[in-house]
């Protein structure tokens, strides 16, 4: 059990001068136990801090894998965007040989749930956050900047914590535009979230919405056994490289910059272009890659564009992206005038206006490139700031 301290201890074992003092159930929480979370536990780890007593991470799924074991059930390890390996565990030495076409719903859950055993994180499900606040030390209170962060949850009752690791992602929070005459609409619509197969939709027209890697994915598998039509707000920039590593980093980097400024964070896709594989070639060569510009409304049996032109259909997939899921920290007020949080520290995790408070999955830790450096920085400076060390209270 941690006390909260002004002052931390500069040797172990002396006591902590403090002219306010809260008790607290864990030095530090980590909300989210995907793969920035699970990194921020092998670094709190390595850092000497204890599960369970130093420090806890709790996560809402039933099981361990983070938003990957949603995902739908036609995307294998041959079709999705490089999985990147948890600090310490090489993700290949998990899978059976000839394991290239396994889903990735099943292949990597299987692969963290190796991961949180290894390491003996002790992650706690299911337990959802519905809000975080400040405590005051009286307890009486849970707004303005206390000394406590008090979280309210379900699965867990309150807990109380000095400092809070937030990798909760984008998954639970799909981002769907508003458009004129969206609830007239007498087909189907549904977001990437919601995606299961290509076969529910054969004999239908799908609509597909999005220019990211995922609603070109989708649009491949749907167009083989149906017609579709692509529409998106700005032109595809396709690239014919392979994708490097580098590539990958200075598309964070230049995320970095947005949140840093207290900018909402851009996508990392929109930096990186689309890569062509040999899929998204074939489907090139039969016509489905013929991209449309937005339409102007959606109509009973289908959209319109502002030139009067109009197309029929019968599905709507909406492959629009995911924004942060950052509702639960409202009370913290961490927003800026410029619409984004304005982040600080190393790699950009910490939050500028309450440095108790770190976002990992959040701007450039978004993407599996980011999470794992993310995680460690995260950790490292936390602990930093709170003045935590392996020596008991």
């Amino acid at each position: 059990m941690f006390t909260l301290c002004h002052s931390p201890p500069t040797t172990p074992g002396k006591a902590i001068a403090s002219t306010a003092v809260a008790r607290t159930d864990f030095g530090i929480l980590v909300i989210g136990a995907g793969q920035a979370g699970l990194s921020a536990g092998y670094h709190l780890r390595k850092l000497g801090l204890v599960p369970e007593h130093d420090f806890r991470i709790v996560d809402h799924a039933p099981g361990p894998g983070g938003a990957w074991q949603f995902r739908w059930p036609s995307l294998t390890l041959t079709t999705v965007n490089r999985v990147h390996d948890l600090p310490g565990m090489s993700f290949a030495e998990t899978l059976p040989a000839g394991s290239e076409s396994a889903r990735a719903a099943s292949a990597v859950p299987h692969y963290y749930e190796l991961y949180e055993k290894r390491f003996d994180l002790q992650v706690q499900r299911q337990v959802t956050v519905k809000v975080v606040c400040d405590r005051t030390a009286d307890g009486q209170s849970c707004a303005g900047r206390g000394e406590v962060l008090q979280v309210e949850t379900e699965g867990a009752g309150t807990l109380r914590t000095r400092g809070l690791i937030n990798g909760t992602g984008t998954w639970e929070h799909p981002f769907v535009p508003r458009y004129p005459g969206a609830g007239t609409f007498a087909g189907r619509q549904l977001h990437t979230r919601d995606y299961r197969t290509a076969d529910e939709f054969a004999g239908k027209h799908v609509v597909i919405v999005g220019g990211g890697i995922s609603a070109v994915q989708l649009l491949d598998e749907i167009s083989l056994v149906t017609s579709t039509t692509w529409v998106t707000r700005s032109e595809p920039r396709w690239r014919e490289t392979p994708f490097a590593e580098q590539d990958g980093r200075d598309a964070v980097a230049l995320v970095e910059d947005r949140v840093r400024a207290g900018l909402p964070p851009g996508s990392v896709v929109s930096v990186t272009g689309l890569p062509l594989d040999n899929r998204l070639r074939a489907a090139r060569e039969r016509g489905v890659l013929r991209r449309l510009p937005m339409f102007e409304r959606i109509e009973p049996t289908g959209v319109r564009w502002a030139d009067g032109s109009f197309q029929a259909a019968d599905v709507i997939l909406w492959a629009t992206g995911f924004r942060s899921s950052l509702d639960h920290l409202a009370p913290l007020r961490l927003h800026g005038p410029g619409g984004g949080i304005t982040m600080t520290g190393r790699l950009a995790t910490q939050v500028a206006v309450d440095p108790r408070v770190h976002l990992i999955g959040y701007g450039p830790s978004a993407s599996t490139i980011g999470a794992n450096r993310a995680g460690r920085a995260a950790a490292r400076e936390l602990t930093g700031f709170l003045g935590l060390s392996p020596d008991r209270h």
